[in-house]
């Protein structure tokens, strides 16, 4: 069975389009007028193409190219599919309600393809492992351990508000600091529109003057000369630079130097520290909590955590599991891990509620993320400020003192 995108009227005569499953275009069509819908476009979706159509007659969307699956739309996915299962409605015909509801033109044909799946004696979880570009393994893990147990809309609840937290943590962290970098960014235009547009034109008025130029006049004046002349080269070596630094950052090697630079960066490296460790608590919560075996959840926290540093520590953890031993301590051997993070594993462990506690780290780590990088956001404007009124003063000096000169040898 194919996947047909369409475009037509519907019985009141608006103009509609979407996507349909059916083994061919006629059944397809047929298909849309069962439903009261005329369709006026109708062509077999190829998933991962953007064009239509053969030779001179070829239609390239590209609009395919900027469709893409988010956290966001994967957690309103999630929760709406936990409500219909919580209904009682069986697996197809929850998906089909589904796919009726989705608008995202990217997640939409993946969720026929699942359906498709299903209605032909899939698992949920395996239908969906044929997607691993939308569906994470986490994701995976999870909805898997919940059909084994029977608990599935419990696990999907829990999915839907763990993703809804990592979505709403991410966007706080990209609001605070979307001020900053817009700040940052129109800085620098200003402060090279004033050494490449406005310093060239006085210095024509510098040239006439038959005198030494103060310091500040010619720093400003050789940087101006540096930017004209050398931008093109300074750009070229830039470019280079990010080009063999993202390189050195695929290797191994390079990957590890990176996720250790990022930890001990000065303030950063706090920040960084902390919401790889509320990763790693929020993940591992969810997946035991979900049900999933403490080994298995390990391993995909180890994944999940994004820093080779950390997951070096969460192997040694796996590994100390395994022979029986505790999770808590090869965490805290490791040095990667607060103090704070690793006792409350160890009572956790010993009372048998590590979930909870683990829930309890991660809501206060991500907490105190917001904190440092509020506080941070609140001394990094000032401090823009006084830079860029720093480097205005040395222009405005640059041309006041050579004019003072003009003046005091004119009287």
């Amino acid at each position: 069975m194919a996947v047909y995108e369409y475009k037509g009227i519907d019985s009141a005569g608006k103009a509609i389009k979407g996507v349909i499953d059916a083994d061919s275009p006629k059944s397809a069509r047929a298909k849309l007028r069962r439903q009261s819908m005329f369709p006026t476009e109708i062509f077999e979706q190829v998933q991962g193409k953007a064009t239509q159509g053969k030779g001179l007659n070829v239609q390239v969307d590209f609009s395919k190219y900027f469709q893409s699956v988010s956290a966001q739309d994967i957690a309103t996915m999630t929760s709406q599919l936990s409500t219909l299962v919580g209904a009682g409605i069986p697996m197809v015909e929850a998906l089909s309600a589904l796919i009726e509801q989705i608008d995202n033109p990217a997640l939409k044909p993946v969720l026929v393809k699942i359906r498709e799946d299903v209605n032909q004696g899939d698992a949920l979880a395996v239908a969906m492992k044929k997607h691993p570009k939308v569906f994470n393994h986490l994701f995976i893990s999870m909805i898997g351990a919940g059909e084994a147990s029977g608990a599935l809309e419990t696990v999907l609840r829990r999915l839907t508000d763990y993703t809804e937290a990592s979505v709403r943590l991410r966007d706080k962290l990209r609001s605070a600091m979307m001020y900053p970098v817009l700040m940052g960014i129109v800085s620098a235009l200003i402060v090279i529109g004033l050494f490449v547009g406005v310093i060239p034109k006085i210095r024509r008025i510098f040239e006439s003057f038959d005198a030494a130029l103060p310091l500040p006049t010619r720093i400003v004046l050789g940087i101006s000369d540096g930017l004209q002349a050398y931008w093109l080269p300074f750009l070229i070596l830039a470019g280079f630079s990010v080009y063999g630094v993202r390189r050195y950052v695929a290797t191994p090697k390079g990957r590890r130097a990176w996720h250790s630079l990022q930890l001990r960066i000065p303030i950063f490296g706090n920040i960084n520290r902390m919401v790889a460790v509320s990763r790693f608590c929020r993940t591992l919560s969810t997946l035991l909590d979900s049900g999933v075996p403490i080994l298995t959840a390990v391993n995909i926290v180890k994944a999940v955590v994004d820093n080779d540093i950390i997951a070096e520590a969460v192997e040694s953890a796996g590994k100390n599991i395994r022979e029986g031993q505790s999770i808590a301590v090869p965490l805290k051997e490791s040095g990667q891990f607060p103090p704070l993070v690793t006792h409350m594993i160890a009572i956790g462990e010993k009372t048998g509620e590590l979930e909870p506690m683990l829930g309890k780290v991660a809501d206060a780590y991500d907490t105190q993320v917001e904190n440092m990088v509020g506080a941070m956001t609140s001394l990094l404007e000032p401090l823009m400020i006084l830079t860029m009124g720093g480097i205005v003063t040395m222009v405005a000096l640059s041309i006041l003192l050579p004019m003072m000169q003009m003046s005091s040898m004119a009287r």
